[in-house]
């Protein structure tokens, strides 16, 4: 997307936008980061909104990506939980178990690209374009790697 049609876009739903997001997130701070995102996705590229439907998209994508990070903020809030219940076992450890585990049980590609999501914070575009296949395969690939950990380290999750 153009770069003044992404300014345009910004500057007639941002203050929408950031309601929509505080209202979930109940945080300045985090609703300004989702929505400066969703703008920085859209000026990366890659997505061509069909006339009529920016507005619909820009909500959408900032539901999604607030109840992401609650989400995401649940994930942690568990793990604290059970790291502090647990305390035999530093976040360092749990971490390296996860690491030892896909080193020997996933296959090289699957290593490769579980790393560079994971430990390099690469997106999948970028690890698409490093490994020279597509996002689609990326998807399968990671979606096995954490099928996998799971079944390992909490068999009841799946």
């Amino acid at each position: 997307m153009e770069r003044e049609a992404v300014r345009s876009l910004f500057m007639q739903h941002y203050a929408r936008m950031q309601r929509v997001a505080r209202t979930l997130l109940f945080d300045v701070q985090e609703s300004e980061d989702v929505c400066q995102d969703i703008f920085e996705s859209l000026l990366r590229g890659g997505t061509d909104l069909m006339p009529g439907t920016e507005e619909r998209y820009l909500m959408t994508s900032v539901r999604n990506r607030c109840l992401k990070r609650l989400r995401h903020e649940n994930v942690l809030q568990d793990y604290r939980q059970r790291t502090t219940d647990n305390s035999q076992e530093s976040e360092d450890d749990w971490l390296e178990d996860i690491v030892e585990f896909a080193t020997s049980h996933l296959s090289e590609r699957e290593q490769r690209i579980f790393n560079l999501r994971f430990t390099e914070g690469y997106s999948y575009e970028e690890i698409a374009a490093a490994e020279g296949i597509s996002k689609v395969a990326v998807w399968k690939r990671l979606s096995h790697a954490i099928t996998e950990v799971k079944k390992h380290f909490n068999p009841k999750s799946l």
